[in-house]
């Protein structure tokens, strides 16, 4: 059987590796934006109260489009185990430890330590792989670990108060790592859009027993905060993840880890843009030290 042609484009690049780098762009662009709106959310909501909503919203948004789609919703057999630690890993878990991030730091602090996932990945693949850390993937640790030293601030009192976010958002990133070296090896062989549907579904219980035990002001939801909920339901929680899953399915997963560099730069600056965060000497040192290392891991 002859192996389907390929478009070569430009230096060599066919047409998968173009199509897989714009829905990476995609899925970075949408996913840098959720910190931001997200972070506007959680000044109206509690934060499970907040991701209980956008993940209601999510679901009926996903369902609807892989219905109009004409894809089938009903899970296959024997892909119940791939779909389950796909969305704890992926999405439940995840959200779970960044929304609380998210209470502890501002969103442009939490953006660039969840995003040093490529060093852990690299790291992840020692025990799971038995592929030893080399000396540039030691390297990409220590600057990873000294940008997140820099947003902790100086002060022994602010480092205090940061110690509980920096863990989630640490805790976040080795999930997230785990998640994408497990759909890179044990793709959920489902429509995109279903899966993507289920992935979110699967996710809505733990979300929805931590919200519990909060007390939420519906009717003081502005404008807004609707607004937020239909961003983060439709973008982040739906494209962005088919886009992320698809990007995956084309590219390696070093150049997949290495283009989601674009999320952090992007929920920086759109955090100082529209929330008045700071952006000044040392978030912009943290920053550059986080990516620096991101990038190392990812090459290695």
């Amino acid at each position: 059987m002859l192996d389907r042609p390929t478009l070569r484009l430009g230096r060599g690049l066919d047409h998968d590796r173009l199509q897989g780098l714009a829905f990476l762009t995609l899925t970075a662009l949408g996913w840098g934006l959720n910190w931001p709106v997200a972070k506007t959310l959680l000044g109206q909501l509690p934060p499970f109260s907040m991701r209980s909503a956008c993940v209601i919203a999510g679901i009926c948004f996903s369902f609807a489009l892989a219905a109009a789609r004409g894809e089938h919703l009903r899970v296959p057999t024997g892909q119940w185990r791939n779909l389950i630690i796909s969305s704890v890993l992926n999405f439940s878990a995840f959200s779970i430890l960044t929304t609380l991030a998210l209470v502890w730091l501002p969103a442009s602090e939490a953006v660039i330590i969840t995003y040093t996932m490529p060093i852990w990945t690299a790291l992840v693949a020692w025990p799971l792989l038995g592929e030893r850390p080399t000396a540039q993937r030691l390297l990409a640790l220590m600057l990873g670990l000294g940008g997140v030293l820099l947003i902790m601030g100086a002060g022994v009192e602010a480092t205090r108060e940061k110690i509980p976010g920096v863990l989630c958002a640490l805790g976040g990133a080795w999930l997230f790592a785990l998640g994408s070296l497990f759909s890179k090896r044990h793709p959920i062989a489902m429509a995109p859009v279903a899966g993507v549907a289920w992935q979110v579904a699967l996710g809505l219980p733990p979300m929805l027993l931590l919200a519990m035990f909060e007390t939420p002001h519906w009717s003081g939801v502005r404008l807004s905060g609707w607004l937020s909920v239909a961003y983060i339901s439709i973008v982040p929680m739906t494209l962005a993840y088919l886009a992320w899953f698809r990007a995956l399915r084309l590219l390696p997963v070093s150049i997949a880890a290495t283009g989601v560099l674009l999320s952090p730069i992007t929920g920086v600056l759109a955090s100082a843009a529209f929330l008045g965060e700071p952006l000044g000497a040392r978030q912009i040192a943290a920053l550059a030290l986080t990516l620096g290392g991101v990038a190392l891991a990812a090459r290695s």
